[in-house]
């Protein structure tokens, strides 16, 4: 997973601490976590493409959330930044090499190390699926209850 995955989630929570009815621009939200404004830029682009954020153009213009962190969940992040393939593609290489000759019988069956990786990708993807990024806010809130404040008062 890319680091632009953890850029937009911080991202999120920013929009939501900075939210005060006008967008936030890239510049002041590259500024809170030092990140480069450009590539963050894309990967803000990314969240208004998934429907997670929304944009305005022009000088006074910027990000804003589109739905509230509770309609937010960590997997539309993921998808939203990374896409909505598998992680593990399955190319078949004991089709290859040594199984090349071997009879087509033997490939009737899913290959099992594929299996076994849609398995853990579909818990994984469940799980964050499940939480959404208004549960890491109260998370945040329980164990920094300052930070948001500290985020305006900064940035």
């Amino acid at each position: 997973m890319s680091e632009g995955v953890e850029w937009a989630a911080h991202v999120c929570l920013l929009l939501d601490w900075l939210d005060d009815g006008r967008p936030v621009s890239t510049a002041r939200l590259a500024a809170a976590h030092d990140l480069p404004a450009p590539y963050l830029n894309k990967q803000l682009q990314a969240l208004v493409k998934a429907g997670v954020a929304t944009s305005t153009a022009g000088a006074r213009g910027g990000f804003r959330l589109a739905r509230p962190l509770e309609k937010i969940t960590l997997m539309d992040v993921v998808t939203a930044i990374e896409g909505p393939d598998p992680a593990f593609q399955c190319t078949e290489i004991r089709q290859r090499g040594l199984g090349a000759t071997a009879p087509a019988s033997m490939f009737d069956s899913p290959c099992q190390i594929n299996a076994a990786f849609r398995r853990a990708e579909t818990a994984w993807r469940r799980a964050l699926a499940e939480q959404t990024l208004a549960d890491i806010r109260d998370q945040v809130a329980r164990a920094a209850p300052d930070l948001p404040e500290r985020y305006r008062a900064r940035v």
